[in-house]
C-alpha cells in the first residue's frame, strides 16, 4: 500500500494533463482544517464550507479532485500524513514540500522535471521545453494540443514550487526554490519508500528536486534530525537515515 502511493512512471497520466498542482489551494485548505482531521473534514471544508472560495459547486468538486489526486488528503496515507507533520516547520518551505508530494503522485509532472532540473538559475525555460520533456518520456502518448496544455500546466506548477520565476506572462527563468529541513526530510522519505538507503538517498530525483548542493542538504538533514523529523547520522563516511516519527504505525496498523 505504501509503495503504491508513489505513482509509477511506467504509464503516462496525472493531474498536470488538465490542471496545475494547485499549491495555493493546498495552503488554504491545510490552514483551514486541523492537522489531525479525518478525510471527511477536508471534503466538508472544500464542498460545504467553500474555504477555497470557488464560485460554483462544479469548481469546488474539481478542485477537491485535483487535491486528492496530488496530495491524497487522508490521514491513513503515509505521504499525506508526513506532509502534514512537516507542513508547520517553516512557511517558506511549503511550496517545495507540496511539489515533492505532487511529483510522487503525478507521472506527467515528474516527466517534465528534466526540462527544469537540467538547467541553471537564470536560464530561460519555456512551456514548450516542458512539453518536449514529457514527449520524450511518453512518445506518441499525447496529441499536440494536449502536449501544449501539459506544457502550460507544468510551466505554472514549477513556478509554484519555486523552480521558475516569471519575468512576463509567458517568460520564466530558472530560480532556486526555498529548501528547508522539512523538505529535505520529505525528499529522503520518498527515496526510502522506494527502497533507497544510506548516502544514496541524496542522489534520488527527490533530492535533486531540492536543487541545492549536497553539502547543504546534509546540513539541513542534520537540522531535521535535531528537530526530530528524521533520524540522521553522517560521520566517518557512513550515512544512516531513519524515519521513526514519519513512519510511526498507523492507528491499528503496523508499517
Amino acid at each position: 500500500m505504501i509503495g503504491e502511493e508513489i505513482v509509477s512512471g511506467d504509464r503516462s497520466g496525472g493531474t498536470n494533463t488538465s490542471h496545475t498542482i494547485v499549491v495555493p489551494a493546498l495552503e488554504q485548505l491545510l490552514g483551514s482544517v486541523g492537522r489531525h482531521a479525518d478525510a471527511e473534514a477536508y471534503e466538508r471544508a472544500v464542498l460545504d464550507q467553500n474555504v477555497l472560495g470557488k464560485d460554483t459547486t462544479g469548481a469546488r468538486t474539481r478542485t477537491l479532485r485535483y487535491l486528492r489526486e496530488l496530495y491524497l488528503l487522508r490521514p491513513d496515507s503515509i505521504l499525506f500524513r508526513a506532509l502534514r507533520d512537516l507542513w508547520t516547520d517553516e512557511i517558506g518551505g511549503r511550496p517545495l514540500l507540496a511539489g515533492l508530494c505532487a511529483l510522487a503522485r503525478d507521472a506527467v509532472f515528474r516527466a517534465s522535471a528534466a526540462a527544469v532540473l537540467e538547467t541553471d538559475p537564470g536560464d530561460e525555460v519555456t512551456s514548450a521545453d516542458l512539453a518536449i520533456a514529457v514527449e520524450k518520456v511518453y512518445p506518441s502518448a499525447y496529441s499536440e494540443s494536449t502536449l501544449e496544455k501539459i506544457g502550460r500546466n507544468t510551466f505554472s506548477s514549477w513556478e509554484q514550487t519555486g523552480h521558475l520565476r516569471a519575468l512576463a506572462r509567458t517568460e520564466k527563468v530558472r530560480s532556486r526554490p526555498t529548501c528547508t529541513p522539512a523538505s529535505v526530510a520529505y525528499a529522503l522519505l520518498l527515496g526510502h519508500l522506494e527502497g533507497v538507503r544510506g548516502a544514496a538517498l541524496f542522489d534520488t530525483l527527490w533530492s535533486r528536486t531540492l536543487d541545492h548542493p549536497r553539502s547543504h542538504l546534509i546540513d539541513l538533514a542534520t537540522v531535521a534530525s535535531q528537530r526530530s523529523m528524521i533520524d540522521f547520522r553522517h560521520s566517518g563516511g557512513v550515512t544512516d537515515v531513519g524515519f521513526t516519527e514519519l513512519l510511526r504505525p498507523m492507528e491499528g496498523q503496523l508499517l
